[in-house]
């Protein structure tokens, strides 16, 4: 990741001021316009497309079905034999992309035709296409300005963000494209001409490609629902610049907020529950409370974390982190196939701040994509508008939300009421919400106020509930731990036990965490008088901290 890109994109990028974003939310039917592209030598990639074509409303006409290779990373060769050029004739032959070939080919072997324009809303690339194309030394040919630094000589990339240039022929494959919707407030039909945004459906498994479509549906009836995550404490500081930009806009929509500014990633420890929104940097492979057994993100869940091979397969649940964070439900991601450099890769204030204007997600991961001919991918359904549904749609209909998280739309709307200076209706109405949608985060912030005004009998009140729960799913773990300790700083002492004692017989409670948990827990037994139970609690941590026994030979 280097500073110095930034000399390059200065030649070649005008960057939009803010404004409307537009966007082509508005079509009359975007689907209509949508084209699939599935490899017919992959049953299921034909499955993802039918559908995605079914659960969206777009003509099965418009799947284009051709025999690929099955590897994720192909040649250059292989790349414009069987995706590129077989692609590219049928788009126009459909008079998708209007344009007149000719009968020459490129130093690459590509047809040259003479492009008017194209009209796609986007093409929907499903898993089961090749992800990745390698470097070819034999193609490479410098392309001034771009590859004067030696980083930028290379003509390995992703497929999708190849396929971005189809109606931009004859385009140098070696370093990058200056994307002309990069930040751009004002796109003209010229500049839309140039590009076809591309989206993927994919993931480790055919199930996770096929689940990334229903949550994208199920969270456009509700509107994106949950908390917000961001990871700072990257190696550049413009990463964390554009995660600090993030948290404002976050902050100004009354998400509920946790921001980490360790050096390093969240800790298996860290509260995550219903995280919505999840921007971090940056490690390798997938870490922290994303790894705990059972973890879980709501649907609708944008989630990225910049890293230079995030993307590097997507067929692990372990390796990088796009393919992980989609078999754990994420909605929406990006990623890099290859080593992008910080400043090419999608900016993710720029990703939220066009999906929060209501621009879909393909149009928002192109405003926040400086390159094409690069190393990025965009991971979810193209037509996906989080914001889709109003906040005080929300609010208001609270009862009609699902009930693992209506919780925290009362809690959205109490910042908001905090936020207008309305402290008092905020606490009031949080209690109204907590009693008709209990919930524990709502009753750790509805707790953690009433705490602060001197009301402690209150806060244990509020919190009450926690008591009577048999279980708590993986990613209510550390919020479960803090309403204990609120429990036991408030005088519930025994009922602060019962919520640990529930917390730390989880089946799938991972080492680690009870390490970590077991003292406090062994506390609040002493503090409630329940010294039976502090002694068991002392005896499994003596066990978990115990040397091995050495075999008997």
């Amino acid at each position: 990741m280097i500073a110095r890109v930034r000399t390059a994109l200065r030649a070649v990028l005008i960057l939009g001021v803010l404004g409307a974003l537009p966007s082509r939310a508005a079509d009359e039917n975007p689907a209509a316009r949508l084209v699939l592209l599935a490899n017919s030598a992959d049953r299921d990639s034909l499955r993802v497309a039918r559908r995605y074509a079914e659960a969206r409303g777009v003509p099965l006409e418009n799947i284009v079905a051709l025999p690929m290779p099955t590897a994720e990373t192909i040649t250059w060769r292989e790349f414009i034999a069987t995706i590129w050029q077989p692609l590219e004739d049928e788009l126009i032959r459909a008079k998708w992309i209007d344009a007149i070939p000719m009968s020459t080919v490129d130093a690459v072997g590509r047809k040259k035709i003479d492009v008017h324009t194209h009209r796609l809303t986007a093409l929907v690339v499903c898993r089961g296409v090749p992800l990745a194309i390698a470097h070819d030394p034999a193609l490479y040919a410098d392309a001034p300005p771009f590859t004067a630094r030696a980083e930028f000589r290379t003509n390995a990339g992703a497929v999708d963000s190849e396929l971005s240039l189809l109606a931009h022929p004859n385009y140098s494959i070696n370093a990058f494209v200056p994307n002309p919707l990069f930040q751009n407030d004002h796109v003209t039909p010229f500049d839309r001409e140039k590009v076809i945004e591309v989206a993927r459906l994919d993931g480790p498994t055919v199930e996770d490609a096929l689940g990334l479509v229903d949550r994208a549906l199920a969270a456009e009836r509700t509107g994106l629902i949950g908390r917000a995550y961001l990871d700072l404490g990257g190696n550049h500081p413009d990463g964390d610049r554009w995660l600090e930009a993030a948290a404002k806009q976050l902050d100004a929509l009354g998400f509920d907020t946790d921001i980490d500014r360790a050096p390093t990633t969240m800790s298996a420890t860290a509260r995550i529950d219903a995280p919505a929104i999840y921007f971090g940097w940056y490690t390798g492979d997938l870490n922290g409370p994303f790894a705990l057994p059972g973890f879980q993100f709501p649907p609708g869940a944008i989630a990225l974390h910049i890293h230079s091979f995030s993307a590097r397969t997507l067929r692990s649940t372990t390796a990088g982190w796009v393919g992980p964070l989609i078999a754990r439900g994420a909605t929406a991601t990006v990623g890099n196939v290859f080593e992008p450099y910080l400043q090419l890769t999608h900016h993710p204030d720029l990703l939220l701040r066009a999906l929060v204007r209501g621009a879909p997600l393909v149009d928002a991961a192109y405003y926040a994509l400086p390159a094409l001919s690069w190393q990025c991918i965009l991971i979810g359904d193209p037509l996906y508008r989080p914001f889709a549904v109003p906040f005080e749609e929300q609010w208001k209909n609270l009862p009609k939300l699902p009930p693992l998280l209506a919780g925290y739309a009362a809690l959205r709307r109490m910042h908001q009421l905090d936020a207008d200076n309305s402290r008092d209706e905020a606490t009031a109405f949080a209690r109204q919400a907590q009693h008709e949608v209990p919930s524990l985060a709502l009753g750790v912030a509805l707790a953690r106020r009433l705490v602060a005004a001197g009301d402690g009998a209150g806060a244990a009140s509020a919190l009450a509930f926690a008591a009577s729960l048999k279980n708590f799913p993986t990613n209510e773990w550390a919020i479960a731990r803090e309403a204990a300790q609120l429990l036991e700083a408030n005088g519930r002492t025994a009922r602060a036990v019962e919520v640990w004692h529930v917390l730390l017989t989880a089946p799938e409670m991972p080492r680690e965490l009870l390490l970590a948990w077991l003292p406090d827990a062994k506390k609040s037994a002493v503090s409630a008088g329940d010294h039976a139970q502090a002694d068991a609690w002392q005896k499994q941590l003596e066990s978990l901290t115990a040397p091995p026994v050495p075999e008997k030979k």
